[in-house]
């Protein structure tokens, strides 16, 4: 058996990048752009990196140095692309960056931290969405949505051409409250639901919504 090394061995563990299976990523920290407000509080954050691993040649690309108060975002695939968030808290700006291997990031577009909610801020892909979502699901580029959502829900993907937002909701039913475990008629499930840019439901079906590694989405 053969065990492979990148180039760089760094003791983190790539995760997947959905839309295609060649490349991974990581990132030194966990902190999320929310986390931010109390780091700024106290003297500010060392900051963090992310890092992408290249499955086919083995090389390690860290498009950014380290930097105090700047962290970084889950990179989505859309279109032969890797596009990640930036957040500099120096400058109080969230930056989009259009992102090859090797290559110098291309920045998009950039917004006032001041201007989103930077509680579960990330990207969708099938294009680049800057969204955020909580009891309100926003979305700030390159259009402007905004809806209420429900607490089990998740938007997951954004249809421009057909002006579509497609949220995946989880469903508990017959769990016994006063035991505080499932009943005889436990059931859980998933539902996609289909909404329009307003938050209307256009449609909706027991089902989960998937992308697969060729960047197709499916429907089981």
């Amino acid at each position: 058996m053969q065990i492979k090394r990148f180039a760089q061995v760094i003791g983190e563990t790539p995760e997947e990048i959905s839309g295609q299976s060649r490349t991974a990523f990581s990132m030194d920290e966990s902190e999320d752009f929310y986390d931010m407000i109390e780091w700024m509080k106290h003297g500010g954050y060392k900051g963090s990196v992310i890092r992408f691993y290249d499955y086919e040649t083995g090389k390690v690309f860290c498009p950014f140095e380290k930097k105090r108060n700047v962290l970084y975002g889950r990179p989505v695939y859309s279109e032969e692309f890797f596009y990640f968030l930036q957040g500099d808290f120096n400058e109080n700006k969230i930056r989009l960056y259009q992102y090859s291997l090797g290559e110098t990031p291309k920045e998009i577009t950039a917004l006032k931290t001041d201007e989103v909610e930077l509680y579960n801020l990330m990207l969708l892909g099938n294009g680049i969405h800057i969204i955020s979502q909580d009891d309100m699901f926003r979305c700030y580029y390159p259009v402007q949505i905004s809806f209420p959502i429900e607490a089990q829900e998740s938007v997951i993907l954004i249809d421009d051409e057909n002006r579509k937002v497609y949220v995946e909701a989880w469903v508990e039913e017959g769990w016994d409250e006063e035991k505080d475990r499932p009943s005889e008629d436990y059931k859980y499930y998933e539902k996609v639901i289909v909404k329009d840019f307003s938050g209307n439901i256009l449609s909706e079906e027991v089902a989960s919504l998937n992308q697969a590694p060729d960047g197709t989405w499916w429907i089981s």
